[in-house]
């Protein structure tokens, strides 16, 4: 058996989220098609973490395993030729049997994009929050450094997370882009919690909206209250960007 290591992406905007769901077309089922049709059984995918309806994912790292004999080049043409348009395999590389899509993750990187512009751009309804109102990237800026560290993100975590143990999280960088008229939030982290990232959308958009100030994002960490934090901002802004893994398992030369 050998262990396959792919970076894919997709356009979440026709699944309901990654992981098998009864009835409904998910992105852990697409692929795991593709290699039914491979292998003539199943083969189970293991992704670096499950991404919900709607959301987009530039840099989604799955691992399986598979008996074939098929070389890296071998493995990313069959699987193209296989997945429905709204699916990409960007690299695939062959790993130690010891790696974990999941358990190995180092860090991860999740972008949210937000239009900020009086007219709602149609074509761009799947791929973007809205928000017609002037946003204040300087004061989103501001919040973004009481994020940064180690914290109890209780109030930044959905209440419908069933997390067991603590939640406390590293975030090594949280940040606002200004691209033209859109301003990103990118958000890197040793791990997420449920809705995390678009909890910490809401918030720094009401804040860029004059509704809260950017030091109150330090007392609504210290409540760990839900509540206390801005609405959930909406899946289609959310892009899971990048995955970074311990490179001794991913440069591994095979003959």
């Amino acid at each position: 058996m050998q262990r396959v290591k792919c970076t894919i992406r997709y356009d979440g905007t026709n699944f309901y989220g990654f992981q098998v769901q009864p009835n409904k077309r998910t992105v852990q089922l697409e692929v795991e098609n593709a290699l039914q049709k491979m292998h003539n059984e199943l083969i189970r995918i293991i992704p670096s973490g499950r991404t919900d309806t709607g959301v987009h994912a530039v840099g989604q790292v799955i691992h399986f395993d598979s008996p074939l004999t098929i070389d890296e080049k071998g493995w990313k043409k069959a699987l193209t030729s296989l997945l429905p348009s709204d699916i990409q395999i960007v690299d695939v590389k062959k790993v130690e049997d010891s790696f974990h899509a999941r358990y190995d993750v180092q860090q991860k990187e999740y972008r949210y994009r937000i239009h900020n512009f009086s007219e709602r751009d149609i074509f761009r309804r799947n791929y973007v929050c809205y928000v017609p109102e002037l946003l204040h990237i300087d004061k989103m800026e501001e919040a973004c450094t009481y994020l940064k560290g180690t914290h109890d993100f209780t109030s930044f975590s959905s209440a419908k997370s069933t997390v067991k143990g603590d939640k406390i999280r590293t975030l090594y960088d949280v940040r606002c882009l200004k691209e033209g008229n859109d301003i990103v939030i990118r958000v890197v982290g040793s791990g997420f919690l449920y809705n995390m990232v678009r909890i910490i959308a809401g918030t720094l958009i009401e804040i860029g909206k004059g509704k809260r100030l950017p030091e109150d994002i330090q007392p609504i960490i210290e409540g760990k209250d839900r509540s206390l934090a801005g609405k959930t901002a909406p899946p289609q802004g959310l892009y899971l960007w990048h995955v970074s893994y311990n490179e001794d398992f991913t440069n591994i030369k095979y003959k």
